[in-house]
This record gives C-alpha cells, structure tokens and sequence, in this order.
C-alpha cells in the first residue's frame, strides 16, 4: 500500500494511476452511483488533488492480511477544513479495486461537491483521453 501512498504524497499523478485495476470500483462521499473502470477514477484522483490543498494523510490503518487499507487525511477546500479517509482493497495482484471516500463535516462535503462539479468537465475529457 505503501505505493499509492507515496505517489499521492509526491503528487506522481501516473504512478497514482498505475497503482489502479482495470476494473476499480470507485466510491465518491458526494455521488449517489459508483465509477467503474480505472480511467474514470484516475481523472477524478486528479480533479481530487486540484481541488485540495494542503493535502496530507497523516494515519494509515491496515487489515489483517495486507489487502484493506484505510488512509486518514486532512485537507482544505479554500477555508474549509476537510477530514477523509480513503478505503481501499487489494485485488490479488496489489491493485486497488475498491476505492471509497469518505469526508466530514457537513461543510467539507458541500464544498467537495460543489469543486467537483466545476472539475467534472475536465475529468471526463481526461477519462476519454488518458
């Protein structure tokens, strides 16, 4: 897991990528369906870390057997704090295939919505285009 972590935190947007399955499953804390497919998530990852700033995990928590990990973050979006945590599980090969936000407070979720929503032109074109 270390991987994902380290390409987050040297902002290594392809490395993030390549740590993807083909087939992932991504959650968003502010939509109601699923993304499928590792082009679509990588784009949102990418939206994700244009919106925040000062992003940091500062705890990684790890299942029994190496293949769920929980990363705790804090983040800001303009002046409002965010507190998340990203889930995510290892498919045979040690790579992500399930990949679920969550974010609080209320606040922070508003305002991830919303800057999402004015990336999510952008990340649909990357999601065509790779």
């Amino acid at each position: 897991m270390i991987d994902f972590r380290a390409a987050v935190e040297a902002g290594d947007l392809d490395a993030v990528a390549a740590t993807l399955a083909d087939d992932v499953v991504f959650r968003s804390p502010v939509a109601f369906k699923p993304y499928v497919g590792k082009a679509i998530t990588a784009a949102i990852l990418r939206g994700v870390l244009r919106v925040f700033e000062d992003f940091r995990y500062v705890r990684e928590l790890s299942g029994e057997g190496g293949r769920d990990h929980a990363l705790v973050f804090q983040a800001r979006i303009g002046d409002v704090t965010v507190e998340g945590c990203d889930f995510l599980h290892l498919n045979a090969s040690g790579l992500i295939d399930e990949f679920t936000v969550m974010v609080r407070p209320l606040s922070a979720a508003q305002a991830l919505a919303a800057a999402m929503a004015a990336e999510f032109a952008q990340i649909q074109r990357e999601a065509i285009t790779g």
